[in-house]
């Protein structure tokens, strides 16, 4: 899309900019410093950020072109991304310096927590995005990218169903650098264990990830690209697909723990029995078996030759059944955490929560249901993938949700000694 003449590129690399200075100026308000020449600095810092990471792709522009000519061309490219990112972040932060300054209303770890659970979910939606339109195979080989080091891959390879797995592989590498910096950021941050413990595991969580998705491409560790060498795996398939979301909930959690009201000392408490905290477990158990029966259902269709492929009936079956078990499930959890008081926050307001989600995702089942069985050729319909995809990511919100829900549940209620 960044291709010169793609519209779509054209506004993308406009909106890049603007998300730039934006972010430039944000950093210019929290700067504590009253001077504007300090909040160009953090501006710059910011744009130095944003240009590093974007390195992940800029290899794609060039492949693995070795000529001189070629490497004295990435390295003009990559010093201008550097130079032109760095002008704007710190315009950007020297505007936003000459205002009133903000005060940061969440511990740096919590923040950071947050935005690598969004990439977390973002990859959740181009791993959906590389399922629906069976891409899942597009390329055969890991860590490269037919033949090529993945970050070199050339961009005019990106093709159909390889630019979909290709972007998947390199969402993965983000959320791996995410997952590396929010671990670096609570060991310097964060004194508690368990907040120490839980990003450790995330981090752990983060690798397993990747390396399922390898081996669910390739069946074993190896370069080859020859298909009697590769032995894909449609159950490692399932498990990546269902542990992504796991992984997603984990990050979901640890953004909770490290804000300030759940380490304040002073947070309001309730009295309840045990029954609630156990169906706001209950309810993440059941929540997740839907989830495998939905991930069962996706990645063991028969594809045909000049038609839809072949959906298993028995996941199907299994699947709706366990809607309805699901169903019942979140909308007794949440209709029991929305009748505590509201300044037992946030409680009632995740139990409100999870009802609008459930609502959601049956309403995305139901037409994503309708699109798969009315789907006649081997085409795949945009309804389809649109809504099986949103019913997919709308399922991962839900078992955060309920993860988060459960975590509040424990910390804000206290259990009578007579219960």
């Amino acid at each position: 899309m960044m291709r010169p003449g793609v519209v779509a590129g054209e506004i993308l690399f406009g909106a890049m900019i603007i998300v730039l200075g934006i972010g430039g100026f944000f950093a210019g308000r929290l700067c504590q410093s009253p001077s504007r020449a300090s909040g160009a600095r953090a501006g710059a810092a910011v744009g130095l950020v944003s240009a590093v990471v974007n390195l992940l792709i800029v290899g794609s522009l060039f492949g693995r072109d070795t000529a001189n000519s070629m490497w004295i061309q990435l390295a003009l490219w990559i010093a201008g991304l550097c130079a032109a990112s760095v002008c704007v972040g710190a315009t950007g932060g020297a505007i936003g310096a000459g205002g009133r300054r903000w005060g940061l209303r969440f511990p740096v770890t919590a923040l950071f927590a947050c935005i690598t659970a969004a990439t977390i979910f973002l990859l959740l939606i181009t791993g959906g995005l590389v399922t629906g339109l069976e891409a899942g195979l597009a390329v055969p080989d890991w860590p490269n990218s037919f033949g090529h080091n993945m970050l070199l891959y050339p961009l005019s390879e990106m093709k159909g169903g390889i630019y979909y797995e290709h972007a998947h592989r390199l969402y993965g590498m983000l959320v791996g650098v995410s997952a590396i910096t929010l671990l670096v950021l609570v060991a310097r941050f964060e004194t508690g264990k368990l907040l120490r413990t839980l990003a450790i595991v995330g981090f752990v969580l983060v690798v397993v990830q990747g390396l399922m998705g390898a081996l669910r491409v390739t069946g074993h560790f190896t370069l080859s690209q020859q298909a009697a060498d590769l032995a894909p795996s449609t159950a490692l398939a399932v498990v990546h697909g269902v542990f992504g979301q796991i992984v997603f909930a984990t990050f979901c959690l640890l953004a909770v723990l490290c804000g300030d009201r759940w380490k304040s000392p002073a947070t309001q408490v309730a009295r309840d029995s045990t029954t609630g905290r156990r169906m706001s477990i209950m309810l993440i158990a059941v929540l997740l078996a839907q989830l495998i029966s939905g991930a069962l259902y996706r990645h063991y269709q028969i594809p045909t030759v000049d038609g839809p492929p072949s959906n298993p009936k028995w996941a199907m079956h299994l699947h709706l059944t366990g809607s309805v078990f699901a169903f019942i499930a979140t909308l007794l959890v949440g209709l029991r955490a929305m009748r505590f008081p509201k300044s037992l926050r946030p409680l009632p307001q995740l139990g409100h929560g999870i009802l609008m989600l459930v609502g959601v995702q049956v309403a995305l089942g139901i037409a994503a249901f309708v699109f798969v069985m009315v789907r006649k050729s081997v085409v795949i319909p945009t309804g389809e993938l649109v809504f099986t995809t949103m019913h997919q990511a709308t399922g991962a919100l839900l078992l955060a949700t309920s993860v988060m829900l459960s975590a509040w549940w424990h910390r804000l209620t206290v259990v009578p000694s007579s219960a």
